[in-house]
């Protein structure tokens, strides 16, 4: 395709000076030197056969460079394009650290090995969180299970007795199953069945006060404060309420496992332009900077021995993050670290021309600050 190209130029180039030039030379002679020139001059001759073969010249080197310049550049490309296919080969095969070099073959080139290298990072992530949960998953089964089975040897052999504490143990182990199975459900219907979420006008407010009422025990048990502050003018939200209150459940029971006996929690929710702000911030155990962009990880915990042992599957904030992301809207956790508390930040739209079933992109910006200007209404429990 190259060569043809360039034999084009060279005829067009041949074939344009050969019919423009005599003329030209003829008209120029006979205003200024001989006059009445005719196409048998030996000026006229000598001036085509020197145009002649000057452009053949030209021509020649011109193609000889063009050539050498395509040849030189078409190896490039046809190098990097290799080297890119033997990438995506071993991509395919899963190998998720390989990366290409920029070729130096122009922005567009650039833009091609930039995002072959960014996808390749992304599934080698995506791997890892895989393993990861993989692994997650077989330790949250054996645990109870290698319970249940130890329990089970000792009551064929006769060690223990089907006694009260017996009874206990075997039951705290099936509800820790089936609790797993609980949210594990829920996580997979939250994020593969956003449309399964039934929104209608609610008034958030009688719905953060049903999920205050519902913790109130808990709380006032466990001897941690818990209050809310609510705008007496918040407006309804297009939402499902059901799946709003789990989420408010799943933020309470969040800051419950974090706090101890004397620490504070506080719910919050006020309009802000056209959404709303909920917040649910604790005075508890607080999270390092390094993990709070894995926090609404599947299965991730900040202390994995803490956690396991309140009971915690490592799964109620990725439900609770796609819950909010089926509303369409979005959530962040702030912290300043250990032991100086969280602030969990859910976001929601208040009108019903959002799209429920498509989440807002992951770089959405979070929203800072304090709430100021509504007039507060403050209950205490515990």
């Amino acid at each position: 395709m190259n060569l043809f190209v360039v034999l084009t130029g060279m005829t067009t180039t041949l074939a344009v000076a050969m019919v423009v030039g005599p003329p030209m030379i003829r008209r120029l002679m006979d205003q200024a030197v001989v006059p009445g020139l005719n196409g048998n001059h030996p000026y006229e001759r000598a001036f085509r056969v020197a145009t002649g073969l000057s452009v053949v010249i030209a021509l020649g080197v011109s193609a000889l460079a063009t050539i050498t310049l395509s040849w030189f550049l078409g190896r490039r490309a046809h190098s990097s394009a290799a080297d890119l296919s033997l990438a995506a080969s071993a991509v395919a095969d899963g190998r998720y650290d390989i990366r290409v070099s920029s070729p130096g073959l122009g922005k567009e080139f650039d833009v091609v090995a930039a995002a072959f290298n960014t996808m390749a990072a992304r599934l080698g992530a995506v791997e890892e969180a895989r393993r990861q949960m993989l692994a997650d998953l077989a330790h949250e089964i054996r645990t109870p299970v290698s319970v249940l089975e130890a329990y089970m040897e000792a009551l064929e052999d006769g060690v223990r007795q089907l006694d009260a504490e017996t009874i206990v143990t075997l039951r705290q182990q099936t509800g820790r199953l089936a609790r797993f199975s609980v949210d594990a459900t829920a996580l997979a219907m939250a994020e593969q069945e956003p449309s399964a979420i039934d929104a209608r006008w609610i008034e958030l407010s009688v719905t953060i006060g049903a999920a205050i009422d519902a913790f109130t025990p808990r709380y006032s048990a466990n001897a941690v404060s818990l209050s809310s502050e609510v705008s007496p003018a918040l407006p309804q939200v297009w939402a499902d309420p059901e799946r709003l209150g789990q989420v408010l459940a799943n933020l309470l029971d969040n800051a419950l496992r974090h706090t101890r006996a004397g620490d504070d929690v506080a719910v919050s929710a006020v309009q802000r332009r056209d959404s709303v702000v909920i917040t649910v911030s604790d005075s508890g155990d607080g999270v390092a900077p390094e993990h709070l962009p894995r926090l609404f990880d599947r299965f991730y915990r900040v202390d994995t021995a803490r956690d396991r042992d309140r009971g915690g599957a490592g799964i109620g904030l990725s439900i609770t993050k796609a819950l909010v992301e089926a509303h369409g809207g979005r959530i962040a956790v702030h912290s300043q670290g250990p032991g100086a508390g969280c602030t969990f930040t859910v976001v929601l739209p208040i009108g019903a021309g959002c799209s429920l079933t498509a989440p807002l992109a992951a770089g959405a910006a979070q929203v800072d600050g304090p709430i100021s200007g509504s007039k507060r209404i403050v209950e205490k429990v515990g």
